[in-house]
């Protein structure tokens, strides 16, 4: 069905959440927040503020259908709360996973190179199995789309090193220079294509016993990436690209995620992963200290719906292991 919904004004849209039982107490703060940020970014934190109702869907017997209306005393400030929370967090992801992308780009630079210093180029430095398999969407091999995927991102850099080294040294860059340019996506797809020993010589530096596993853990971390990249919501989220677990025991923490599948739906197994591998690379951090202290200032909302830190999917007991 093609869109239909009209243009509004900033204060027509807010006249419409008013005239869905929305409490408005500040029009100018909340017509700022409508200007700077957006009706429909916004609307992802009012959502759960929305009232439930009870319908006969044919085929599907009586199920709950999200309303227009808003629950009793649910306010704007609630949500604007939301996304000011929401956007700390995100930078409290992003200051995490600028560190650890940087530190594994220097462990696989390190290892390939001491083998060759164009291991990337060389599919004879990758596992057989794992850089072969075929993409149904490009019907190329991982490895071929790797290099396509490298090779624009070299297009795509501005920066002076690039240049000083094709200028200097020819087109083909090192890989300890290489890596300057990866993003994590590509540190992720050329770490799952590299040999047994090698993904779990690095998984072992960061107290993980299954490559498989550490594998996991980075390309979810890169979806985690692209969602504070592209400044999308995280409170309240269902993750798509789930990481993987250890076997119970194996790592302490993971326990309380093991076999419960809503805990690992929520970012905040991601957060855990970034905590977990951050307390290697800078033993020193206060990273998770600042991180725990931001979850326990969740703001309360005034909405008869209440809504909480644990929407992240706060494990039980949580803080106990969190130091």
């Amino acid at each position: 069905m093609p869109y239909q919904r009209p243009w509004k004004s900033y204060q027509e849209l807010l006249d419409l959440v008013k005239s869905r039982n929305m409490l408005v107490t500040d029009e100018p703060a909340a017509l700022s927040y409508l200007e700077r940020i957006g009706y429909y970014r916004l609307s992802a934190y009012w959502y759960p503020f929305r009232e439930f109702k009870l319908e006969i869907v044919e085929g599907k017997g009586m199920v709950g259908v999200k309303q227009d209306t808003f629950v009793e005393n649910t306010s704007f400030v609630d949500a604007a709360q939301l996304y000011v929370f929401d956007k700390q967090l995100r930078l409290l992801a992003q200051d995490a996973l600028e560190r650890i992308e940087v530190a594994i780009r220097v462990d696989i630079a390190h290892l390939l190179g001491e083998r060759d210093t164009f291991a990337h180029h060389d599919i004879q430095n990758f596992h057989t199995k794992f850089a072969g398999r075929v993409n149904r969407h490009t019907n190329q091999s991982a490895f071929v789309d790797w290099q396509d995927k490298y090779a624009g991102l070299i297009h795509r850099s501005k920066e002076d090193f690039v240049k000083h080294y094709r200028i200097t040294h020819g087109n083909e860059l090192p890989i300890w220079v290489a890596t300057e340019v990866w993003d994590f996506g590509a540190l992720s797809q050329l770490f799952s294509m590299m040999k047994v020993p090698d993904q779990q010589k690095i998984a072992t530096k960061y107290g993980v016993n299954d490559f498989k596993i550490f594998s996991s853990w980075l390309r979810s971390l890169n979806y985690l990436r692209n969602l504070v990249a592209h400044h999308s919501r995280l409170w309240n989220r269902n993750v798509i690209d789930q990481p993987k677990l250890p076997k119970l025991g194996e790592i302490d923490w993971c326990d309380g995620f093991i076999g419960k599948a809503d805990l690992i739906a929520k970012p905040f197994l991601l957060f855990a992963i970034l905590r977990h591998i951050m307390k290697i690379v800078c033993p020193n951090t206060e990273w998770h200290v600042r991180l725990q202290t931001h979850l326990n200032a969740f703001p309360e909302v005034n909405s008869n719906r209440k809504v909480s830190a644990q929407d992240l999917g706060l494990s039980e007991d949580w803080e106990s292991w969190w130091e």
